[in-house]
């Protein structure tokens, strides 16, 4: 093996893989948003803030030295020798590192001492007791106080709250908790490893579906089910649309989901939103992706509602809901 001098080595470790691929192979980099980048022979393959992920292998590294060793599979001499080959020729341009955003700091309103309120209104709208009794025992759903609001709360993988969305009851008022973070939205796990995933606009469509799966006799949590943080509107153009950050991010931390569903509200809105991002997912992930709208109603808790029999919730109130 040819010898390399350590401060050779140092100095090929230095080049972070951003840089490596924005100089040298640019034709591979591909623009995922904001300052993120994947490769385009590895969608899943995520460089961000100096670091690089591949998340569908669970390896990742800072340097273009372990991208090159870890994901090219070239030999270490091969690959400090490409680097620096490669800087002899052409001495790389650094782009300023961006400066990292801070970390959103959540304000979760106060908790009421009893949940009556919010019961009581979730079963107005047909939720079964057995999914919200699971909420509130894992901390995902709570009433505020003094203004005895639902609270949805969206966690991070390690069960610490990100996000919190407010909805009235008996009223139209609809917010998110100052500090929210819309990359985690309200949804709860699949019981046991699973590889699909349903996707809803909100969080009481998303209790509701899962009412209806128990009113069929079905296991509710044999899926992944999440909610959006707020109705998912596309540009005009579908080519420079993002995917919504919460699916993303979900997607990411997730890597063995191979399915997803869309099941968003059966109206102008949702039908564009599903159109979009079954257009735009495949080509950032390895999913299939199959739409089902509601098969009654504008949306799944009023499919819950007719089949229970209970009052529609206007549509005055829908209108925010989100």
């Amino acid at each position: 093996m040819p010898y390399i001098p350590p401060e050779v080595v140092e100095k090929a470790r230095e080049m972070d893989l951003l840089t490596y691929l924005k100089n040298y192979e640019p034709q591979e980099l591909v623009h995922f948003g904001g300052n993120t980048y994947c490769t385009r022979e590895h969608d899943s393959l995520k460089i961000s803030n100096g670091k690089w992920c591949w998340f569908s292998r669970g390896i990742g590294g800072y340097s273009a030295l372990d991208y090159l060793i870890k994901v090219k599979e070239m030999p270490f001499t091969e690959a400090v020798e490409t680097i620096m080959g490669n800087v002899a020729v052409s001495p790389p341009t650094y782009t300023p590192a961006p400066k990292e955003e801070k970390p959103k700091v959540l304000l979760l309103p106060k908790a009421s001492r009893c949940a009556t309120h919010a019961v009581e209104y979730l079963h107005r709208r047909g939720i079964d007791c057995d999914l919200i009794n699971f909420c509130i025992s894992t901390g995902r759903l709570y009433e505020s106080y003094p203004y005895h609001n639902v609270v949805f709360v969206g966690m991070d993988r390690d069960g610490k709250a990100r996000y919190a969305n407010l909805r009235g009851i008996g009223s139209d008022f609809i917010g998110d908790a100052t500090g929210s973070d819309k990359h985690y939205s309200f949804g709860i796990p699949a019981a046991e490893k699973s590889d699909r995933l349903h996707l809803f606009e909100s969080a009481v469509d998303l209790l509701s579906y899962g009412t209806l799966l128990k009113l069929y006799g079905k296991d509710w949590r044999s899926d992944h089910l999440l909610s959006l943080a707020g109705v998912y509107r596309p540009k005009k153009n579908i080519s420079e649309s993002t995917l919504p950050a919460a699916l993303v991010r979900y997607l990411e931390e997730h890597p063995h989901i191979r399915k997803v569903v869309l099941r968003l509200d059966n109206d102008l809105t949702g039908k564009l939103a599903a159109e979009t991002i079954k257009a735009l997912l495949p080509k950032k992930y390895a999913v299939d992706v199959s739409v089902r709208l509601s098969p009654q109603g504008k949306d799944y808790n009023d499919c819950l509602c007719m089949r229970l029999g209970l009052p529609i919730t206007k549509r005055k109130e829908r209108a925010k809901e989100r």
